[in-house]
């Protein structure tokens, strides 16, 4: 897709956290850091004061296999540390562990949907390093904040670097690939993306004639694709205007909406890498590796499959329910509790409990939202109890404040109305209210409809629509005679 007329290169450099990890990297500080004090969870390691030796996770490097092996990639025979050097506050040693001769993954890719059709974006590489420190900016952005803060409890968290070729080619296709990421690496164990910070990405734009900016640090998918469409645009404007793209790394600004310079673009010279003396290698056996293969979980693709055909749900709309990993698992729940339409119950999930939960990132299920209300409502549906309108009125009531439905339909006066003399009752009624109609229906049957809707609307909506249908019928037969 071009922007403009203009065709935009993108790779992306997505950093992953290991949030499964109870531990750091590197050291036995505890990796859960978000919403401690400040500069609690460190220790010498993880500081790198003087004669503090790091020790690797061997759980981090397993998931660091298993991704491998899930993306179709190559494991490294090898588990090689490198130090990158560079000088920012973020980095209390001024180096960062992590692997630049030998990632522990190489190549592999992952498909994507597209508006032509599924497309592979390749991986170059897999990293596992340590995570920098966090810098806090009180005015919410660089320009807007007198002075900045520096936070060291996320300094040495393991994180995985995943840095694809630059084969995308619009924000939408960026947006699809870490959609897809984030789904395979939930259904690994490896990441709870809903923690804020857990996925963080760096991208690569360049547009033809232009040279490569990497635009640093953009956290949640939207923001990626507004960096994208302004980082684009601008390249744009300033090839049209006759001056060139420079080579530098940006800083998006989710306060302003824009990208900032921050530094010249480095090269892999200025880094200084350098094998970790502390860390000497270690071979991954083949082994290990099979183990681990043996033991990967149903991934993304597989499971969509699995349901569309277990379930009878349509495949686009499975691949829905695994874009995330408890939305398929919440269905899969309530579909052990329930016997019937999955496709409507597949559809009632996505596109109506779905709308409520938005705000709430998918939180309210399994907290609020349990299983067995999905498939309570199903059965309701299924009885006759309650008209499909009545449970999407429902859906608001369900999702915020996780009503049962059972005792919903009761207090919102839902309970389907199925006794013949009440409804015929109704009938008579509309059919005073309403001669004109009663005469276009003699004449057309399709005139009927009006007849039906307004003992619908006078019931609200509680009417069984066949009883009705049939009753509404019977009187027009009664009349014409």
């Amino acid at each position: 897709m071009a922007v403009s007329g203009v065709k935009a290169v993108i790779g992306l450099e997505v950093h992953v956290q290991i949030t499964s990890l109870k531990t750091k990297l590197f050291c036995s500080c505890s990796a859960d850091y978000r919403g401690a004090p400040p500069n609690t969870h460190v220790c010498p390691v993880c500081l790198g004061l003087p004669g503090a030796l790091p020790v690797v996770n061997e759980e981090a490097v397993k998931k660091a296999i298993q991704l491998c092996l899930a993306i179709n990639g190559e494991v490294a025979n090898i588990l090689r540390f490198d130090r990158k050097h560079y000088f920012y506050p973020d980095l209390p040693k001024n180096y960062q562990i992590t692997q630049y001769l030998e990632p522990i993954c190489r190549g592999g890719y992952i498909e994507i949907e597209t508006g032509k059709g599924p497309k592979k974006i390749r991986i170059r590489r897999i990293n596992l390093e340590e995570d920098p420190g966090r810098i806090v900016y009180p005015g919410g952005s660089p320009l807007a904040s007198p002075y900045a803060l520096v936070d060291y409890n996320r300094s040495g968290v393991a994180l995985l670097e995943i840095v694809t070729e630059p084969d995308m080619e619009s924000p939408e296709e960026a947006v699809a690939f870490l959609e897809k990421l984030h789904s395979i690496v939930e259904h690994l164990g490896i990441c709870d993306c809903r923690l804020e910070g857990s996925i963080r990405v760096d991208a690569n734009v360049s547009i033809e004639g232009g040279e490569r900016v990497e635009v640093k640090n953009i956290g949640g998918f939207s923001e990626v694709k507004k960096a994208l469409y302004y980082e684009i645009t601008r390249q744009r404007d300033l090839l049209m205007k006759g001056r060139n793209v420079k080579r530098e790394t940006r800083h998006w600004d989710p306060v302003r909406k824009v990208t900032l310079p921050a530094r010249v673009k480095e090269t892999e010279e200025d880094y200084r890498y350098m094998p970790d003396p502390n860390l000497p290698p270690v071979r991954i056996s083949a082994k290990l590796v099979e183990e681990l293969r043996n033991s990967l979980p149903e991934l993304p693709d597989a499971r969509a499959k699995r349901i569309a055909s277990q379930y009878g749900v349509r495949m686009e709309l499975a691949k829905i329910l695994v874009s995330r990993k408890v939305l398929a698992d919440f269905f899969e729940d309530a579909a052990r509790l329930y016997r019937g339409n999955y496709e409507r119950m597949a559809n009632y999930l996505v596109n109506d409990l779905l709308n409520w939960l938005k705000d709430e990132d998918l939180r309210g299920l399994y907290t609020k939202v349990k299983p067995e209300h999905l498939a309570k409502l199903m059965q309701l549906l299924d009885r006759g109890v309650i008209s499909i309108r009545q449970a999407k009125e429902m859906a608001e009531h369900i999702a915020k404040q996780g009503a049962d439905p059972e005792k919903l339909v009761e207090k919102l006066g839902f309970r389907r109305i199925a006794d013949v003399e009440v409804l015929r009752s109704v009938v008579e009624e509309v059919f005073k209210e309403y001669p004109k109609a009663v005469r276009d229906a003699l004449k057309n049957p399709k005139a009927i409809n009006f007849l039906v809707g307004m003992v619908m609307r006078k019931t609200r909506g509680r009417a069984d629509p066949a009883l009705a249908r049939r009753l509404v019928e019977e009187k027009l037969k009664e009349v014409k005679s």
